[in-house]
């Protein structure tokens, strides 16, 4: 799928632009966090920052997200991380237990899926490690949305710096474009997730509030138990799962996927 000559130089130019503060927090010894969901973005991150990080000051954390997380992300995980130890943190209550309290779906206005279920586990797992210089790497990037695109590749965290810690968030592939995240796994001779082979663009949850129509026909062809439950989930609550579009108006799953739930 890439030129030999054209991952090779990718590669070289990913190498040289390594922040200058970052190299200092490396020789300072800070540990560095590597969030990692399973996807494409977390393994190309998780690799680049091992080709300059040595690896006892390199940790990996994932938030087990029970029910709708792909199967097989731990174990892909796990074997693309070489020998280093995998931390498995997880919230309270599950994503579908918290739509059923809450009588509706996370929004992309209040995304409780992502601060619930993720930040705040990983964070909470990062504290109890008892590091007090740490670099926590998350795997968003720029091409994914406006929002994304608007965030800080590197910053100082002082919500999180507090009891002796210092602690710092770094977003290490933010301007990489999505053929660059997966030539670079290519590079390391690794293979992203098994839904990437299957229709998938990214690997989140199954279904995801900011999911494609395509990613969310995928989903369903492929997870069609699941697919159900939140079907049902839309029924019960009276609520859609993605928000209102100005060429579509309001629509429930089976509307935008155009697949009935069996």
């Amino acid at each position: 799928m890439f030129e030999r000559s054209e991952v090779r130089d990718w590669v070289s130019c990913f190498d040289s632009a390594l922040p200058a503060s970052v190299r200092d927090l490396i020789q300072r010894g800070a540990i560095f966090v590597v969030n990692h969901s399973g996807g494409k973005d977390s393994q190309a991150m998780f690799h680049f920052i091992r080709r300059h990080v040595p690896d006892h000051q390199i940790r990996v954390v994932h938030a087990v997200l029970p029910e709708v997380e792909w199967d097989g992300v731990e174990d892909h995980i796990r074997a693309t991380i070489g020998n280093h130890e995998l931390h498995t943190c997880r919230a309270r209550r599950t994503l579908l237990e918290m739509i059923e309290e809450r009588g509706m779906f996370p929004s992309p206005s209040l995304r409780q899926c992502t601060s619930d279920l993720k930040r705040g586990p990983i964070e909470r797992t990062i504290r109890q490690m008892g590091v007090k210089l740490i670099v926590n790497c998350m795997g968003m990037r720029a091409q994914e949305s406006s929002s994304r695109a608007k965030l800080s590749d590197f910053k100082f965290s002082d919500r999180n710096s507090k009891a002796g810690r210092e602690w710092y968030d770094w977003l290490p592939i933010h301007h990489w474009s999505s053929k660059q995240v997966f030539s670079y796994i290519a590079h390391v001779g690794q293979r992203p997730h098994w839904a990437y082979a299957q229709g998938m663009s990214r690997l989140s949850c199954c279904f995801c509030i900011m999911a494609s129509r395509s990613d969310l026909q995928a989903a369903a062809r492929l997870n069609p138990a699941l697919y159900r439950r939140y079907v049902e989930l839309e029924r019960s609550t009276g609520q859609v799962m993605l928000m209102p579009s100005k060429a579509h108006g309001r629509q429930t799953l089976e509307d935008v996927t155009g697949i009935r739930a069996s």
